[in-house]
């Protein structure tokens, strides 16, 4: 299962204890994913699909509760793509289904306007908060923590909608971004703190523990890593000065012999001939009296100095 499908199961659990709370995130899960259909002599229903059963188990349990009218549930398979299962939560022309739609908001299709709805019904935060958890149950999705980036998303074909999840986001100071994808629009957070943010507002506790577990071990991984990675990097630099060292050395030997160089770089010699592997701060603590790095550092330069001048 993947990490949106776990989340989505946890949030599908959690059901709002305050009735204004139920009411809006029912209308986001209406307006995200529902369909309206007006039929001959002024008859309607209401289908809502989704492809996670706990989500489809959640809105039915919403609409008994809250407004106690009957619903169907259908499922088939999707024949493209990913093959999976659809879930269709059916409501029939029935005594109760107008007044669900006139209290949730989403009687817009009969020629009423939303606006003063969602000042009546979202003024609270808490409220807030439960729509949001519905339009991301709805149409949203977010990465998995162990890929490659963070990233977390709500799809819409509804303009006006995805600019009211914008805002209310923005009223947690998240700043989500807007733009145009083949099968909509999409709202979308980046980075981890903004993800850990919305998960925190909507409720996904058990998600967010679980997300910060896995991007604190990543950060981890990430830094030991970079600490290998520059070790290594320093000791390839180390071995392959220390053989440039050694060639000049057995270069002056071969042409002039050690003995030609003065005693304090004669010295240098010999300790590094007999201690190719140590670094140069090692090597002056060998010596006798003991020098400085920059001490030795000078007289190998001084070394390979004198041996350019052979190399041909």
């Amino acid at each position: 299962m993947s990490f949106s499908a776990k989340c989505k199961n946890e949030l599908a659990r959690k059901v709002p204890e305050k009735e204004c709370c139920r009411l809006a995130e029912l209308s986001a899960l209406i307006r995200m994913d529902g369909t309206i259909k007006l039929e001959a002599g002024q008859k309607i229903s209401l289908w809502i699909d989704t492809e996670n059963a706990a989500v489809a188990r959640k809105t039915i349990k919403l609409i008994k509760n809250l407004f106690d009218i009957d619903t169907q549930t259908l499922v088939r398979r999707r024949q493209r793509l990913r093959k999976n299962n659809v879930y269709r939560v059916e409501v029939a022309h029935q005594p109760g289904l107008m007044r669900m739609l006139q209290q949730t908001g989403t009687d817009w299709i009969m020629g009423r306007g939303m606006e003063q709805w969602e000042g009546k019904h979202l003024d609270k935060l808490c409220c807030q908060k439960a729509y949001l958890r519905g339009a991301f149950l709805a149409a949203g999705s977010v990465n998995d923590p162990q890929a490659g980036s963070y990233h977390l998303e709500i799809v819409s074909h509804d303009h006006g909608q995805l600019n009211l999840l914008r805002r209310m986001i923005n009223r947690f100071k998240l700043e989500p971004r807007l733009t145009n994808r083949k099968d909509g629009e999409m709202l979308y957070l980046k980075g981890a703190e903004k993800i850990i943010g919305f998960l925190s507002l909507v409720g996904a506790h058990s998600a967010l523990l679980n997300f910060e577990n896995i991007r604190i071990y990543k950060d981890i991984r990430n830094n030991v890593n970079r600490l290998v990675n520059c070790d290594s990097a320093n000791l390839n630099k180390s071995v392959n000065a220390a053989a440039r060292q050694i060639e000049a050395i057995q270069l002056i030997a071969a042409e002039t012999g050690l003995d030609k160089l003065s005693p304090a770089l004669r010295d240098i010699a010999y300790m590094r001939m007999e201690n190719p592997d140590v670094s140069l701060k090692e090597l002056g603590e060998m010596m006798d009296p003991p020098l400085g790095k920059s001490a030795v550092n000078h007289r190998i330069r001084r070394i390979e100095q004198a041996a350019a001048k052979y190399k041909r």
